[in-house]
């Protein structure tokens, strides 16, 4: 025991700053992004409770915006958030920053964010009419739909860009999940303990909780949140030489053939009635006094705590099932148990109701929540895909696209008010009971109407949970085939990054060990593990070595898989479908930036036509399709910007600017810590010489960040305009770089060689 908490001990050490073989982000980068979690989930459990939804209890039942008037608002603030979501993702697809794709965000996104809720909750909605209460959260609103929402984007897309290695990125899921978990659960607990302070008495809907808690909270949880931007680091496999620019229409067209962002999509489209009846124990608590308000903490606490063990054997699980059949289960489990809570809200009255209706949601959100748990890494892995196909890393643009999703909920976010409506939750059933009908939620007082009220969103929440599993069955990107997927994007980062010669020695030596594994092993048969092997694994003598076998069996299997994948990477411009390339990719070349449009002959008629039998087919009348489409957005882009014929853009300027942007901005870095010491030393006159500096630095970085926006522009118009041309061009490129693999091969010795040298130069530092 003593041996094995020594080991523990030296590899925390060791991987604290660096990553173990295989892996990508240190033990301080898991640390830093799990603990700073804490902090985003804080802001995340306060704000959420502002932005406007129409189950919204803050709004509804607090406020006092009753849910006819809250649906209409929804509409006007759903509305609201198309620019400000596509502008989101503009910015986040063109940024190239030092800093990262998303850290930035992070601190740009969250001030105004924490500022937006203090005041949110601060506002005299007391002396307010109804109008005016609805106009000012409407306006609340749009601000949350660009900051908050950019906010918790950058936040929790940080993961996708942190390691593309799919398992890591799940166990740090399940690491910084068990952590930033605590948020909610120690608010979730504190809140009704707070409130019988605060106002004498059970009730959650006073003004007074939020205004004492909410601004004091969202402080502190903003500076615990700074851990994430200080010690993490972005790292997207992409050629250094790759250029950014993408417009909206370009974005939308390329994730149009993502088929697995449209499956996941459309499972939560699907199931927006799922969490219908989150709210009925909180208005058990409260409408039907169904314990005290330590009582409540206490199921508010272990309700939350359902959250907490998925998160520990959520890894063992991904690894053992895969991610499909998890999200499959677990949603069928969760009908089951949604379904258990229709008997149990009919007794209302009784006693022990709540405590049976807290085991039954125990049971759910710990189904849910190993479910959910999967959600950023199968976003991830989607982007990876998009990526794969295109060669664009358009993360942002899937939030643009989403939008499509926003539409359908402006459709279906009628439906619960009018559930609620018809159930008798209605200021005409509230003056019938004796209310003054000025918040219809005194409804619920009633336990007729609150046990009927209840029981037809158990019911909705069933329906919304069967129409949520139905698309995952058709979701069908393995981990296996993730792990490809990346392999080939590293492989095809070292050809682009050879013919630009810009290629590092750890992109070679990664790179080229890849293709040797794949050589290796492409041409062997992997040996499936059936229930007959599983079976004398359980009987054999050496259990353990027999089990062990069996794992080292399935581990062979799926590097054949992944081998034979990277061989079709390295074998792609090889017989007749990269002889087909090669001249398709001539033929439009040949014809010239002048020639190549009127040189393109393909039509709708032919891409239906072609056959579509096997793999081989299908890719083909795939490109064909999005070749299509290209050609069409580039004769459109043409007659709008360059009706003279195009004017090619000189793209070597990026180098330039690129580098002087790193150059100003590690200058910066240095100067300000000169400026640091500075003030230490109290060397006003130093410190007022490196402040000017400082000034200087900015300005100058300031100034070439608006030449490389400018150029990026002018880049991405003669990129849309030019696409079908400069696309073969690429092609042709690429094939030509695919044919130097053995003279990259060759340079793997010298490379090899530095690289350990480095290596063990910074071994010996630590």
């Amino acid at each position: 025991m003593k041996d094995k908490a020594g080991r523990l001990i030296r590899e925390f050490r060791q991987y604290w700053h660096t990553p173990p073989r295989g892996r990508y982000m240190t033990f301080k980068e898991i640390a830093s992004l799990s603990v700073g979690g804490i902090g985003v989930r804080f802001i995340v459990y306060c704000i959420s409770q502002m932005v406007l939804s129409v189950g919204n209890t803050l709004i509804g039942n607090t406020i006092g915006i009753d849910p006819s008037a809250l649906y209409a608002i929804y509409i006007i603030g759903v509305l609201s958030g198309f620019p400000l979501t596509a502008l989101r993702a503009k910015m986040i697809d063109n940024t190239r920053s030092m800093k990262g794709k998303y850290r930035p965000y992070l601190i740009i996104m969250g001030i105004p964010t924490v500022i937006l809720g203090a005041a949110f909750v601060w506002m005299p909605y007391e002396g307010m009419t109804l109008f005016q209460k609805c106009a000012v959260v409407l306006l609340f609103n749009i601000g949350f739909q660009f900051f908050y929402n950019f906010y918790t984007d950058a936040y929790d897309s940080l993961i996708n860009v942190l390691s593309p290695n799919s398992i890591e990125r799940s166990d740090v899921l399940s690491v910084k999940s068990v952590v930033e978990n605590l948020s909610p659960s120690i608010a979730g607990i504190l809140l009704p303990v707070a409130a019988k302070l605060i106002t004498g008495d059970n009730t959650l809907y006073d003004l007074r909780i939020y205004r004492v808690l909410y601004p004091p909270m969202l402080l502190v949880a903003f500076a615990i949140s700074l851990l994430v931007y200080v010690n993490t680091e972005e790292k997207i496999v992409q050629a250094k030489t790759h250029i950014i620019g993408m417009k909206f229409s370009d974005a939308f067209r390329a994730i149009a053939h993502n088929k697995y962002f449209w499956i996941i999509s459309l499972a939560g489209w699907l199931g927006f009635l799922e969490g219908s009846f989150n709210s009925i124990i909180g208005w058990m608590y409260h409408y039907q006094q169904a314990c005290t308000a330590g009582q409540y903490s206490l199921i508010v606490a272990i309700s939350g705590n359902a959250s907490f063990w998925p998160n520990l054997i959520a890894p063992y699980f991904i690894r053992r099932y895969g991610k499909k059949k998890i999200l499959i289960f677990t949603n069928l489990l969760n009908i089951l148990f949604i379904i258990f809570m229709l008997p149990i809200v009919r007794m209302t009255g009784s006693g022990y109701i709540i405590w049976l209706l807290l085991g039954c949601t125990f049971v759910n959100q710990f189904i849910t929540a190993l479910g959910h748990l999967l959600t950023p890494s199968v976003n991830a892995d989607i982007r990876d895909y998009q990526q794969y196909v295109t060669g664009e890393r358009i993360d942002g643009m899937f939030a643009a696209v989403g939008l499509i999703g926003n539409v359908i909920t402006l459709a279906t976010g009628g439906v619960l008010p009018m559930l609620y409506e018809r159930s008798g939750l209605n200021a005409a059933t509230a003056l019938s009971l004796g209310y003054d009908g000025s918040n219809v939620y005194d409804v619920l007082y009633n336990s007729h109407y609150f046990v009927q009220i209840s029981s037809v969103l158990v019911v909705a929440s069933v329906v919304g949970a069967v129409l949520n599993v139905i698309p995952f069955f058709f979701y069908d990107l393995s981990e296996t085939k993730q792990k490809a997927m990346v392999r080939v994007l590293k492989i095809r980062a070292l050809f682009e990054d050879y013919g630009n010669g810009v290629l590092s020695d750890e992109a070679l030596v990664e790179a080229v060990d890849i293709i040797e594994e794949a050589r290796a092993r492409a041409e062997q048969t992997p040996q499936p593990v059936t229930s007959a092997d599983r079976k004398a694994a359980r009987h054999a003598v050496d259990k353990k070595a027999a089990k062990a076998s069996l794992r080292q069996q399935r581990a062979d299997n799926e590097r054949i898989e992944i081998a034979k994948i990277v061989m079709q990477e390295l074998t792609r411009y090889d017989g007749e479908r990269g002889e087909r390339e090669k001249q398709n990719a001539l033929s439009l070349v040949s014809a010239g930036l002048d020639g190549f449009m009127a040189n393109f002959t393909l039509t709708k008629a032919q891409v239906r036509a072609m056959p579509k039998n096997t793999d081989f087919e299908k890719d083909r009348r795939r490109d064909a399709r999005m070749l299509l489409s290209q050609m069409k957005a580039a004769k459109k882009a043409c007659k709008k910007h360059f009706p003279n014929g195009i004017e090619p853009f000189d793209a070597g300027v990026f180098e330039t600017l690129f580098k002087a942007e790193d150059e100003t901005e590690q200058a910066l870095r240095d100067t300000l810590l000169l400026r640091k010491q500075a003030k230490e030393a109290k060397d006003n006159a130093q410190s007022e010489r490196l402040k000017q500096q400082v000034r200087t630095l900015q300005q100058r970085r300031s100034e070439i960040r608006r030449q490389i926006k400018t150029a990026t522009e002018q880049n991405a118009v003669y990129y849309r305009a030019a696409r079908p041309y400069l696309d073969a061009q690429r092609k042709l490129t690429q094939i030509d770089n695919y044919n130097h693999l053995d003279e990259i091969i060759a340079l793997y010795p010298d490379a090899k060689a530095r690289l350990e040298q480095k290596q063990a130069a910074k071994t010996v530092t630590v």
